[in-house]
């Protein structure tokens, strides 16, 4: 029985516990240039004790982006900062990923702390969306314009070339997204995918950008590293993309070079009705997992260390991914490690705040540096 601080080795990757940072994005970039926002912001947790860190969502094209201020992969311009976060994270102990994503339909919009959310208009540095058809989001998203098979292909390299990049890089895993009403789980979905040709209609058409992405991926990345995939389970509304689905994909991944799952869900449907509760996304990762044969990540209002470790112990899940929690508390991993009875090394230059009689205050007497 494994938990929450034992080490999982993916490939020829050893990660020395089960806590993820999960992607979050922090809208802060000026034409996808990571920065020292970036740097700190992903250091802290890295720092903290997660033993694996990951980047927001990292837009392979200028135009795959959520807006202006994503973060970008798409020149590489952009690899000698991303470079230095990687080489940061992983001076740390922590893994480092890289989430590759295109937003679709969903892209081009404001900043969310700017009032409403609206389209940006090229005027106003923003760009023409595309998607499986020209049927926006919702209102106040852009219209976008429908893909042809061409441009499909094109999109496929730019996740190729992006993870060509990622490995220039030095990060240690690639993720990608493929959740929240972005643009490959537009391509899956019934309610935003209505195309006729090749890509849309049958399971296997919808599932086909999403397959082509991956197999281009893990041609370009080396096979001792671990590639995971971001899903949304279900979009929570009838007709939609659902659990049942989600596992016969999770099967083709599994068998193209995926190595986990990251279990999500929603975002392609507008007032989509979501019941949320503590951990109420674990079961699609428990059913992923049992039923389709591979790892699989839990997240969603995962809080406590107790919670987070009965879910690795019940074999719900193999990893757990933490977002808002880490916002609120970056050295959660440290506080979690000294409730459950277990040890998380912390950096050095923090061992004197240690508490007494702890594992960590006897590793600062064990090598003398206390003042």
């Amino acid at each position: 029985m494994a938990h929450l601080f034992d080490p999982i080795t993916i490939r020829g990757l050893t990660l020395a516990n089960r806590v993820f940072v999960s992607p979050m994005c922090e809208y802060s970039s000026t034409d996808g240039f990571a920065n020292d926002w970036h740097l700190v912001h992903l250091g802290a947790r890295a720092a903290g004790g997660a033993a694996l860190t990951m980047t927001e969502a990292t837009a392979v094209t200028a135009e795959g982006r959520i807006s202006p201020a994503d973060l970008g992969i798409w020149d590489d311009r952009h690899v000698d900062f991303l470079a230095r976060i990687a080489r940061f994270v992983r001076s740390q102990g922590s893994a480092a990923a890289i989430q590759l994503a295109h937003a679709g339909r969903k892209g081009s919009t404001s900043l969310p702390w700017d009032g409403p959310l609206e389209a940006v208009p090229p005027s106003a540095g923003g760009w023409q969306v595309a998607g499986p058809t020209a049927e926006p989001f919702s209102d106040g998203y852009p219209a976008p314009a429908a893909l042809s098979a061409s441009a499909i292909a094109a999109i496929v390299a730019s996740f190729a070339a992006a993870a060509a990049r990622a490995l220039a890089a030095g990060f240690d895993v690639i993720e990608v997204h493929a959740a929240h009403g972005y643009l490959i789980h537009e391509f899956l979905s019934p309610l935003s995918n209505a195309r006729a040709d090749g890509y849309g209609g049958t399971f296997e058409n919808r599932a086909r950008v999403c397959l082509e992405i991956v197999e281009a991926v893990r041609d370009v990345w080396p096979e001792q590293r671990p590639l995971f995939v971001r899903i949304s389970a279900t979009d929570w509304t009838d007709g939609g993309w659902d659990i049942d689905q989600s596992i016969a994909l999770a099967r083709l991944l599994r068998d193209r070079g995926v190595d986990l799952i990251d279990c999500s869900s929603g975002g392609n449907v507008a007032g989509a009705r979501i019941p949320l509760q503590a951990g109420y996304q674990v079961p699609f990762a428990e059913r992923i997992r049992r039923e389709a044969g591979v790892a699989t990540g839990a997240v969603g209002l995962i809080t406590s260390p107790r919670q987070a470790d009965e879910i690795i112990a019940a074999g719900r899940a193999d990893v757990v991914l933490l977002a808002r929690e880490l916002l609120r508390d970056p050295y959660w991993p440290m506080r979690a490690a000294a409730e459950l009875g277990r040890v998380v090394p912390w950096p050095k230059q923090y061992l004197r705040a240690a508490p007494s009689g702890s594992p960590a205050r006897q590793a600062l007497n064990e090598v003398g540096t206390s003042r």
